[in-house]
């Protein structure tokens, strides 16, 4: 039981820290378009990038437009390009930052798009929704895995209580006999199983919660030295804590049923 309420808690972390990463991209991102001014000249470039940013602030639909300086955009290139003479050499484009007021719709950035070309030939605009797509698909994909687990951490454990129970029932069951003879209940018997199950599943479900929580601890910790804004997104909330705090005690109810349900099936057909 231990390992189960670790593994389920483990797993349910990672659902809860996904969501959280789509959320955050959701919010920070899906709103928001680039505007890469492409023309080599350089002056041409600057030129067309202040008449884009001009055009852009008179857009209802734009909430903020911001003109992202050359030296930042050479520090993004510096991990691929190099630094010095080695990234001087490439002609940088200017990139405009465009933040809408709503997410932008295809027909928004259409027109958008055709009003830009007018001033920059060269320019191109990506909506971050269009990109951010292939990734909230991919951490939707990782979520339902993680759910898929805890479901079937959930059956694996009730297998085990199921076990665990018709074992206990065969080594007792000259004992179980004498009592029915004395006039002890089906139910009487099954109590008496739930209480040893409800012991055993609640220090196992209090001793994995307590190990669970420790993995994802240090989990957060190594993710959050990433200094990375989408993966310090993926934070867990006091209501994240709350959900998965939860999970022992439906770890307890899933042990205690099955085995009343093992105990109260197999009491029929042996005695």
């Amino acid at each position: 039981m231990t390992i189960m309420v670790a593994l389920t808690v483990l797993a349910g972390g990672a659902a809860l820290a996904l969501d959280n990463v789509a959320q955050g991209a959701r919010g920070e991102l899906a709103g928001g378009a680039t505007v890469q001014v492409l023309d080599p000249d350089p002056a041409a470039r600057a030129a067309q990038a202040g008449a884009v940013a001009a055009l852009l602030r008179e857009q209802p639909e734009v909430a903020a437009v911001r003109v992202v300086p050359e030296a930042e955009v050479a520090g993004l290139l510096e991990p691929w390009l190099g630094s010095g003479e080695g990234i001087e050499v490439v002609p940088l484009p200017a990139l405009v930052d465009v933040t809408f007021v709503r997410e932008a719709d295809d027909s928004a950035v259409a027109r958008l798009r055709a009003r830009i070309l007018a001033l920059a030939p060269e320019a191109r605009i990506d909506a971050e929704a269009e990109w951010l797509a292939p990734v909230l698909g991919a951490i939707a994909t990782l979520r339902w895995m993680a759910v898929g687990l805890m479901i079937l951490l959930g059956f694996t454990a009730a297998a085990a209580v199921w076990l665990a129970a018709r074992n206990a029932l065969g080594v007792n069951r000259a004992t179980l006999e004498i009592v029915h003879l004395l006039g002890g209940t089906d139910g009487q018997i099954a109590r008496l199983f739930q209480r040893s199950i409800l012991i055993d599943a609640a220090l196992g479900g209090i001793v994995g919660l307590i190990l669970g929580g420790i993995a994802l601890g240090l989990l957060a910790r190594q993710f959050a030295a990433l200094d990375s804004g989408l993966v310090s997104a993926g934070g867990l909330g006091s209501g994240d804590w709350l959900a998965l705090a939860l999970i022992p005690l439906c770890a307890v109810g899933i042990a205690v049923y099955t085995a009343r349900l093992t105990v109260l099936s197999s009491l029929r057909k042996i005695l």
